[in-house]
């Protein structure tokens, strides 16, 4: 009984035809606080759903703020883990919430944040693998964020350690990964080759422009990726929802870069 749950809810946060998913995580105000685009999470939420993504990823005190009772649907994932800027370790992810809390907030999926090299490694890893478990239990899709974090890493986009931590969230029982694109398509197919479940690509950080962004999600795509899990790039755009339609082409449609911002944008 729980394997089908679990597939029911993943056909919530993953096109069923292209079998890849568009995430925007909104988890970012626990970390840093109310950045820009994050303020007013009703609005914020309803222009990503009209653009048509998969799934939103909030902390559980945002999905009772964000909670619209309008529009148009979207898929739901629970982050389970948290840390912030101000304390002594902002690499320390530790557990926040638990998966019973989404089944009863009605969430498709849930999440756990993993920096794999930092110094609370060994901890976090156990984490990882407990929740893991419950997931099971209660046939709840795990979307795992690892990343290479820590004193020992030199550099967090090498395709050696990226394809290492991608490989660690299969090993310890996620459903879906999320980590680094490491800078090309020929890099990020060694990461998504060596991950025996869906690998789906990190945003990161705020880029120049729209082109530079869309053309890491093209990459990854092209590479053999399972989708985007990107924040700031569409929640702090002018028109959130115009740029996930545009990722959403990208993922879904096939379009490359040109044609996709043109359709949709420009």
């Amino acid at each position: 009984m729980t394997e089908i749950g679990k597939r029911i809810r993943i056909d919530r946060i993953m096109n069923r035809s292209t079998g890849k998913t568009v995430i925007i995580p909104m988890d970012h105000g626990l970390t840093v606080g109310p950045i820009k685009g994050l303020e007013d999470m009703r609005t914020t939420v309803n222009r990503v759903a009209e653009g048509g993504a998969n799934a939103v990823l909030l902390h559980k005190g945002i999905i009772r703020a964000g909670y619209r009772g309008y529009g148009k649907d979207i898929g739901l994932i629970l982050h389970l883990s948290g840390s912030t800027m101000l304390g002594p370790d902002p690499d320390d992810k530790v557990l926040v919430a638990d998966v019973l809390e989404a089944i009863k907030m009605g969430a498709d999926a849930v999440s756990i944040h993993i920096n794999v090299g930092s110094k609370t490694e060994p901890a976090q890893l156990r984490v990882l693998g407990e929740v893991a478990k419950t997931c099971e239990d209660w046939g709840m899709p795990l979307l795992a964020m690892v990343y290479p974090r820590g004193e020992k890493i030199k550099n967090q986009y090498d395709v050696e350690v990226v394809k290492h931590v991608a490989r660690i969230g299969a090993e310890l029982g996620a459903d879906i990964v999320k980590t680094n694109y490491t800078g090309s398509q020929e890099t990020f197919r060694e990461v998504v080759k060596g991950c025996p479940v869906p690998v789906v690509m990190a945003g990161g950080p705020k880029t120049e422009t729209e082109e530079e962004f869309c053309q890491m999600v093209y990459d990854s795509i092209r590479a053999g990726g399972a989708g985007a899990a990107t924040g700031r790039n569409v929640f702090q755009h002018e028109d959130p929802a115009k740029m996930v339609r545009v990722i959403c082409g990208i993922v879904h449609e096939g379009l490359d870069v040109k044609t996709a911002l043109k359709k949709y944008i420009k």
